[in-house]
């Protein structure tokens, strides 16, 4: 039995094996319909979601297969002061594999530690969100065909963005990856993920406007500025719209530029950019569910011919 906790616990090649069948998905859904029939698929959610929980559950009902579990830590036993290895437990007996989302870093790691069906990390805090960077890699293999030689900008909040560490970590072992990093000095990228960085021989650069690098980028990943990992609501209007992505901005972009945001955006990016071909952050939100689907399926040991 597998879990999925961070994207590393894949190998680059079981990964392409991933979306190699979340491609496959793409152009023949007919072909999946029933590949879980039988099955349940737990969503527990501590934290609220709305993209992520939802195409979880869009993927286990394309698949056949049926949904439980909760949207809010209030509607559970944990607003009674059950813990996740006790919750977990309970969900084994319900169901036969479990996305969880908890506010706390590490709280899946130890759901997997407990449980008796395969647990999959939907968001720890401000750590890990393995399957939003599933499908930040599928979006950009499938739009750029590779995976490798890019030049990445992450702008917004890199300091608590879950899913730009998720995403720096996966693309480290890919070669000729180039990250430049784009925030204000109080939203800069950890002092730890720059180490690795480091430690691999992988080439960064950080600065403060956008303006100064978008037209390097083959990809520009935006962020919104979260409310709720802010200690005082003083610092966070401060600093909420510090980047806007507008028309103006993106003429400055090459043409074969991707814009991916994992959502939700709130001013971050113009809605005049929503039109762009180069703006694919709802396509992107598509391949979450094809990525879900194979990942369920690869965790369920559920082959389809």
């Amino acid at each position: 039995m597998r879990h999925l906790m961070t994207p590393m616990d894949f190998s680059t090649k079981e990964l392409d094996q991933l979306f190699d069948v979340a491609n496959d998905i793409e152009k023949n859904p007919a072909k999946y319909a029933k590949a879980c029939e039988g099955k349940k698929l737990a969503t527990c959610f501590y934290e609220p979601s709305t993209r992520t929980r939802l195409s979880f559950e869009a993927a286990m009902l394309n698949l056949g297969g049926q949904i439980l579990g909760f949207s809010d830590a209030n509607s559970s036993s944990a607003s009674k002061g059950e813990s996740v290895a006790d919750t977990i437990r309970v969900i084994s007996c319900y169901a036969d594999i479990c996305a969880m989302r908890h506010p706390k870093e590490g709280a899946p790691m130890v759901a997997a530690s407990k449980s008796a069906i395969p647990v999959i990390n939907a968001g720890d805090g401000g750590h890990q969100h393995p399957t939003q960077t599933l499908t930040d890699l599928l979006t950009i293999r499938s739009l750029k065909g590779r995976l490798d030689n890019l030049t990445i900008g992450m702008c917004g909040d890199l300091k608590f963005g879950r899913t730009v560490h998720s995403l720096i970590n996966a693309l480290t072992r890919y070669d000729k990856i180039k990250f430049i990093f784009i925030s204000p000095e109080e939203l800069k990228i950890p002092s730890y993920v720059k180490e690795t960085l480091q430690d691999l021989g992988i080439e960064y650069e950080e600065v403060i406007r956008l303006e100064d690098k978008i037209g390097e980028l083959d990809m520009l990943y935006m962020t919104r500025v979260q409310r709720e990992r802010f200690f005082n609501e003083e610092d966070y209007v401060r600093l909420k719209d510090f980047y806007i992505l507008d028309r103006e901005k993106l003429d400055m972009a090459r043409p074969d530029m991707l814009v991916l945001h994992p959502l939700p955006r709130v001013n971050e990016i113009s809605v005049e950019v929503d039109d762009d071909p180069r703006a694919v952050y709802f396509k992107q939100a598509q391949y979450g569910v094809y990525v879900r689907m194979a990942l369920i399926l690869r965790l369920l040991g559920i082959e389809v011919c």
